[in-house]
């Protein structure tokens, strides 16, 4: 089967992007003074959803394991960090200026930029781009620590989370037991001074990411690369993603980073197009022998018959561009009982909300006294949510936008038997279970196998 060459579904970004901002899961950041381009704040359904995703993560990187390690550092480092990684150097984008419209693109990426042309003085035609000749511009926010400001407090916000665990090595051999194949993990802020960002999501100046670095001897290195490539794409087909929208593609060796001796990319076909959504680079043992030049301090592992620098394995994947490519595979719409419905089918773990309890009538007392210790009850465990507010059919459809798994409903049988209607958001199948048994029941679905769409 040939491979695709556009998103199957019915997502694309504007659609998905008014969702968010719908149904609370990303607004626009400033939004009364008029924003802020590329910068956006994640609501209440926003933040449950990156909190899921960094859990599964977590879960899958560090929780399972026990050759990994957790780490957080700090978010400004010594500026000596940045020097000796290269990003002081060499983190840049080369740029050039259209002195016609007075916009700025990436000499590299010209095709797919869009020019604004303006209006020459003949009516209806245009004048042509007229280019600067390209410079380089470097990637990081810089700031200042301390009350002067110049170039002795000089300080970048991270442009990654790699290196701080590249600096923290030494403190974790020496405090913990760990010895290679070992890894360190942490989810953190980084910053980027991107020129093109956009995309809604994809492409954003502030964003959070969860890196892992994996030490390895270095023979060993070849294999753990292919190791941790399969492992990586695994969690994304598990999470729900299908198959047919994601793919490995290997670099060539144009393209490879300064530091890499591989690296490949898991990408997800958006409705943008194929788009990296994880790397998984092979650094050799560059960062550590270039923290031992430039701090004088050695980095490497000595064990009982054995010294050598550990060569990295590096999966690196941004939390937000996670999280759009879990909507954009997620959302789907149809018609139902002749009205349309718009669905996000999220996989249940990753779902801001599992179960919604909903009285069908939501002023009747009667109802309303068997939901709420119900609801009460589910949330100790599962993330629950009640709604007892407007028709049950508008209620149905709000749960079905943010993803929710499932529904409960409490209805006139309910006070005759106890049981209440249990809705699958997926096949909108129905079926009455007892109330005292609902916890029990839901904790087995959210942990049993789970197919995505093909």
């Amino acid at each position: 089967m040939s491979e695709l060459q556009e998103f199957q579904g019915a997502a694309t970004i504007e659609k998905v992007a008014a969702l968010c901002r719908r149904r609370a899961f990303v607004f626009p950041s400033s939004d009364i003074y008029g924003g802020l381009g590329s910068s956006f704040d994640f609501g209440h359904y926003g933040v449950l959803l990156n909190d899921n995703v960094k859990a599964e993560w977590r879960r899958a990187i560090i929780q399972e394991r026990e050759d990994v390690v957790a780490l957080d550092s700090a978010i400004i480092l010594n500026p000596q960090v940045w020097v000796a990684s290269g990003h002081v150097a060499g983190f840049s984008d080369p740029l050039v200026d259209c002195r016609t419209c007075k916009l700025r693109f990436r000499a590299d990426k010209l095709e797919d930029s869009a020019c604004g042309r303006r209006p020459s003085k003949r009516p209806g035609e245009f004048a042509e781009c007229d280019l600067t000749d390209p410079r380089e511009f470097n990637l990081m926010f810089e700031t200042y620590v301390g009350p002067v400001r110049d170039s002795a407090s000089a300080a970048y916000l991270r442009p990654e989370t790699a290196q701080g665990i590249f600096v923290n090595f030494k403190n974790v051999t020496s405090s913990m037991r760990v010895k290679p194949p070992f890894g360190i993990a942490q989810i953190g802020k980084s910053f980027r001074n991107e020129i093109t960002p956009g995309n809604f999501l994809f492409r954003l100046r502030e964003f959070e990411q969860m890196e892992m670095e994996f030490f390895v001897p270095p023979a060993d290195a070849a294999d753990w690369h292919a190791y941790w490539i399969d492992a990586r794409r695994n969690w994304h087909l598990e999470l729900g993603l299908r198959p047919s929208h994601l793919r490995v593609r290997a670099h060539g060796p144009e393209e490879l980073s300064h530091y890499s001796s591989a690296t490949s990319d898991i990408e997800y076909l958006y409705p943008i197009g194929w788009q990296e959504l994880e790397g998984v680079a092979n650094r050799g043992d560059y960062d550590l022998r270039q923290h031992a030049e430039h701090s004088g301090t050695k980095l490497e592992w000595i064990g009982h018959d054995e010294r050598y620098v550990p060569h990295v394995i590096e999966p690196a994947i941004s939390v937000v561009r996670s999280t759009l490519a879990f909507l954009c595979d997620a959302y789907d719409e149809e018609e139902v009982a002749g009205r349309p419905r718009t669905v996000l089918r999220l996989h249940p773990r990753i779902a801001p909300v599992k179960v919604a309890v909903l009285p069908l009538i939501g002023k009747d007392a009667a109802m309303v006294e068997k939901a709420r210790p119900l609801y009460e009850e589910l949330r100790k465990s599962l993330a629950a949510e009640y709604d007892a507010d407007a028709a049950i059919g508008r209620r149905y459809r709000r749960q079905d936008e943010i993803g929710t798994p499932w529904a409960l409903t409490i209805d006139e049988q309910t006070l005759e038997d106890d049981t209440v209607t249990l809705r699958d958001r997926d096949t909108l199948q129905q079926e009455r279970i007892p109330i005292g048994g609902a916890r029990e029941l839901l904790l087995e679905k959210l942990d049993a196998p789970w197919r995505p769409r093909e």
